[in-house]
């Protein structure tokens, strides 16, 4: 759509598309935003080896959002509010969120659901779309208090066909709230392609509707993600309120690990073509970032990491069954009473 082009800094090959971008890349970026991603990618395919292994439960994996997920949160200031979804751990880790913490979410621990000391964290979302109108509410607390801080909240493209998505926006436009809408079009919720999903040819154009700043990016160049979220941060903090963000990305693998893609979309886009690491790797050799020392330290202080938390991880106790009804409601419902009971029996006969 001409009003919302796709905005991109380096092509699929690494190069450059406007030589002038060259001066606001520096090296400290570059090798931050290809840690982070290197780190978050093999955390992914960890969590999917042990799920696979029956050691962590269904997950659901990001291979292929990583510059989205570690652009957006790199421009983050530390006391910002972060509002993910369930696929939004990679964001979740380069903001500071505990990796052991990570893993034992997926492992069915309630201390997953616990950010860091000082760290404005939310739990993953699960229903979608709720997370709009809480980051929207957090970022407006924050404007009546005086302060700079913003909030920023992660959704797909399904969940803008949720009600959630669109009173949130229309609340933000109202009452101009420092937020910013970051939406991952990863080409399907669930099984429904985007073309199901909606008429619009575009998501970033839904901002017209709440007269927003709408912006469309490549969502695998980490540099156009990261300097289009610096544009709408620095909007937001000086009183321009939200802005809509569509990340236009692929989702690699299956919605999660319980899904089978294979049934419902081709598998002919090549990563080699798209994958936000192969390119950032491509930009650092093409332009003499690329360090053969530097690589191999973070390829393995990554490795070390992760090891060490899934060790401590599996260090824990098994998750207690009974947390899943006992912080719901403060007078439980006799429905969840007799689920309770039923499956603590059924455990007791195994």
């Amino acid at each position: 759509m001409e009003e919302y082009p796709l905005k991109q800094i380096i092509d699929e090959q690494g190069n450059l598309v406007d030589m002038q971008d060259r001066d606001r890349i520096h090296k400290e970026l570059v090798e931050n935003g290809y840690y982070h991603m290197y780190r978050i990618r093999t955390f992914d395919k960890k969590a999917k080896s042990l799920q696979r292994q029956g050691r962590i439960g269904t997950y659901p994996p990001f291979e292929g959002q990583e510059a989205a997920q570690v652009a957006s949160a790199l421009a983050l200031d530390s006391d910002d509010w972060m509002f993910p979804t369930y696929r939004d751990h990679g964001a979740m880790l380069t903001f500071g969120a505990d990796m052991v913490r990570t893993f034992l979410y997926w492992n069915g621990r309630v201390e997953g659901c616990v950010p860091p000391e000082g760290k404005r964290i939310f739990p993953a979302a699960v229903p979608i779309a709720t997370q709009i109108l809480h980051a929207v509410g957090a970022s407006w607390a924050e404007k009546r208090k005086g302060t700079d801080h913003i909030a920023i909240a992660y959704f797909g493209d399904g969940a803008t066909s949720e009600g959630d998505f669109h009173e949130g926006l229309n609340f933000a436009g109202v009452f101009q709230t420092p937020t910013i809408l970051f939406n991952q079009n990863n080409g399907y919720a669930i099984s429904v392609p985007f073309e199901r999903q909606t008429n619009s040819k575009t998501i970033a154009q839904k901002a017209v509707a709440y007269d927003i700043p709408g912006a469309r990016v490549d969502g695998n160049d980490f540099f156009a993600v990261y300097f289009e979220m610096q544009k709408a941060i620095k909007r937001a903090r000086t009183g321009g309120g939200p802005t809509l963000i569509e990340a236009v990305t692929w989702r690699v693998g299956a919605h999660t690990t319980a899904d089978d893609p294979t049934k419902y979309r081709s598998t002919e886009i090549g990563m080699d073509v798209v994958d936000p690491l192969i390119r950032m790797e491509r930009f650092m050799k093409n332009y003499g970032f690329w360090d053969d020392a530097y690589i191999q330290k973070t390829h393995q202080q990554v490795e070390e990491e992760i090891e060490s938390a899934v060790k401590a991880m599996e260090s824990y106790s098994k998750a207690n069954v009974e947390d899943m009804f006992d912080y719901v409601f403060a007078e439980p419902p006799k429905q969840l009473l007799e689920q309770r009971d039923s499956y603590l029996e059924l455990l007791r006969g195994q």
